[in-house]
């Protein structure tokens, strides 16, 4: 009787302590709510559209916030993200904001494996069912081509780029068509005769310049215009 009090009381000081310690665990915003939460809640005018995306959206709003003020757009890039933040991410950042479009530039960190290992199939699924949720809730996607990458500065293991691009591009406009969404092909506008970014519309063949903003600008617009 004596050893079942023991067992007890030492399972109950275990629990306890491993209670203890998961209320000292940091918060981990994995998909990073918080970042537009506070933007989110001061939008009063349902915008035009919603940009979501990575570092190539984020720099975009940054670099050339009065194109998304004139025209009533919302910017919700986040440097670093792959397509499954996105799309946990998708209702608060996109579809709560009740847009007219949602525009949807994502998949250069999957190709990076930023988050690890992802196929192409896969990053091409969670695009899907960003834009499965968008026609759901009465809002229109549009799809974007990635950027015509010849290579990621920050993941130089990677010696396909170019390809896996190139592959998941078409994926996009395939599906686009069949779906009859609408498409803004990126990488037509910024690709040099090797099908790569134009060396003088970027500095790292992934993140354009303002020069390469305001060419993607100009396509945008002709779409949801």
């Amino acid at each position: 009787m004596k050893k079942v009090f023991i067992l007890a009381l030492s399972a109950l000081f275990c629990a306890v302590t491993l209670s203890a310690q998961n209320q000292d665990l940091p918060d981990n915003d994995w998909a990073q709510f918080n970042r537009y939460s506070k933007a989110n809640s001061e939008v009063t005018v349902k915008p035009l559209a919603v940009l979501v995306g990575d570092s190539i959206t984020d720099g975009w709003l940054r670099q050339d916030p009065e194109f998304f003020k004139a025209n009533n757009l919302a910017g919700r890039g986040i440097s670093g993200q792959v397509t499954s933040h996105m799309l946990v991410r998708f209702r608060r950042d996109v579809i709560d904001l009740h847009p007219k479009y949602v525009v949807i530039l994502a998949g250069i960190n999957d190709i990076a494996r930023n988050n690890g290992y992802i196929s192409l199939e896969n990053t091409f699924a969670n695009i899907v069912s960003m834009c499965e949720l968008a026609k759901a809730n009465k809002i229109k996607p549009v799809l974007c081509t990635l950027v015509p990458s010849g290579y990621i500065r920050w993941r130089p293991a990677i010696k396909d780029t170019k390809e896996q691009v190139a592959a998941l591009n078409k994926m996009i406009k395939d599906y686009a068509k069949a779906h009859r969404y609408k498409v803004v092909d990126y990488a037509t506008v910024l690709a040099d005769e090797k099908g790569e970014t134009r060396s003088d519309l970027s500095g790292d063949s992934v993140h354009p310049n303002m020069d390469g903003y305001k060419l993607m600008e100009e396509a945008l617009l002709k779409v949801i215009k």
